[in-house]
């Protein structure tokens, strides 16, 4: 029998406690892998480069609003080739679990930007006409059992109607299609002007963002600087980005998404550690006698110390390996569905490599104390108990 499988064999000597510990730690590192591949999305800087459309949203908070008079003067300089608009409404459809976005938006120029969207010319001019006309996406509509003219009620919770009520009803007038693409832009879309004209008056004239396609995608960063020098010294200053770091702005006003990452991952990193840990000491405190055995045929001291290290290192380093192999897995499966929202969802070299240093870290910290004890072992005191 070789040291390697000895140190197998050893591993493996209490099946259920060994696998329960292998799952414990398979866990730990799929948690890693995919909240550190979250929250590296939210780290990231803006990258222009390639970029054929730009957010332009509120410097300082996504949830202040912008004059749509900003939209005219951006539309001015060069380099735009087009600009539309949107805003956030919220709003709920029959109870919290219904949950979609929606926007009021300019149905030509909104279908215009979002070329990947695809609505016929009759809805799409339905759209247009319709003071309170809406079109959702083909698949929305099957969720939710919706036909072309049905009237769907949504109450709003963030803006009023100018009489103080709540209910906002639109009649269904089309629908599109994303291309199974997924994200904020996939949403119940309805007429701006209707939204405008009904709401409370101090808040018209108000949008959330506005969106520019760049006419030369080389010259996005250019342009973006261009757009918030605009507005720099005016009461509304901008912040122009890529679309996926709009996006990761629009999800960090809920707090900061790396520490919240990190401190889930510190907590359950730690208690894996504390689980290993005790496991490996009850280990070698029931191979006493069998490692006092081990120095009497001839294995030294640093040998038998190694044994022990080697299991602990082992056990880690194959649970932190099954884990990031899962969460590729997991990644490549629900890459496509929250790209839209997290920008390039992968796990990255980085990331994997990282996880196996501290796979093997883990391994060591664990084994160290049982190492070092079986080291200092006496075989007479051993043997004795």
């Amino acid at each position: 029998m070789n040291k390697f499988s000895l140190i197998w064999s050893n591993l493996f000597r209490r099946k259920v406690r060994t696998f329960l510990i292998l799952f414990s730690v398979l866990v730990a590192f799929l948690l890693f892998a995919l909240l550190r591949t979250v929250a590296g999305a939210f780290e990231v800087g803006i990258d222009f480069a390639g970029v054929d459309r730009l957010n332009v949203s509120p410097k300082y908070s996504i949830i202040d609003p912008l004059p749509i008079t900003h939209l005219n003067e951006i539309d001015r300089l060069e380099g735009v080739a087009s600009i539309t608009h949107q805003t956030w409404f919220g709003g709920t459809y029959q109870g919290l679990n219904n949950f979609f976005p929606k926007f009021p938006v300019n149905p030509r120029a909104y279908f215009a930007m979002y070329s990947e969207f695809e609505i016929s010319d009759v809805h799409l001019e339905a759209f247009a006409n319709s003071r309170t006309g809406a079109v959702v996406p083909e698949s929305m509509a099957r969720q939710y059992d919706w036909q072309v003219g049905d009237r769907i009620p949504i109450e709003g919770d963030i803006w009023l109607m100018a009489d103080g009520g709540k209910l906002w009803e639109f009649d269904l007038v089309g629908t599109y299609t994303t291309g199974g693409e997924a994200g904020l832009s996939s949403a119940f879309l309805f007429n701006y002007d209707y939204f405008d004209e009904a709401r409370v008056e101090q808040t018209q004239g108000l949008v959330g963002w506005f969106t520019v396609k760049v006419a030369n995608p080389d010259e996005a960063a250019a342009l973006a600087a261009e757009i918030d020098a605009l507005f720099e010294n005016s009461m509304n200053p901008t912040r122009s980005a890529t679309e996926a770091e709009f996006t990761r702005q629009f999800a960090s006003q809920v707090g900061d998404i790396g520490l919240m990452m990190n401190g889930i991952l510190s907590a359950v990193f730690f208690t894996i550690l504390l689980l290993t840990a005790n496991t490996m000491m009850q280990t070698f405190r029931e191979r006493i006698p069998e490692l006092a055995v081990l120095k009497t045929v001839g294995f030294t001291d640093v040998a038998v110390s190694l044994l022990i290290m080697s299991e602990s290192i082992l056990l880690c380093a194959l649970g932190g390996a099954l884990g990031i192999g899962l969460a590729i897995l997991v990644s490549d499966a629900i890459g496509p569905q929250v790209e839209a929202f997290f920008g390039t969802f992968r796990l990255s070299t980085a990331t994997i490599g990282t996880g196996m240093a501290i796979a093997v870290l883990l391994g060591i910290v664990v084994g160290l104390f049982p190492a070092l004890s079986a080291n200092r072992l006496q075989i007479v005191d051993a043997l004795r108990k």
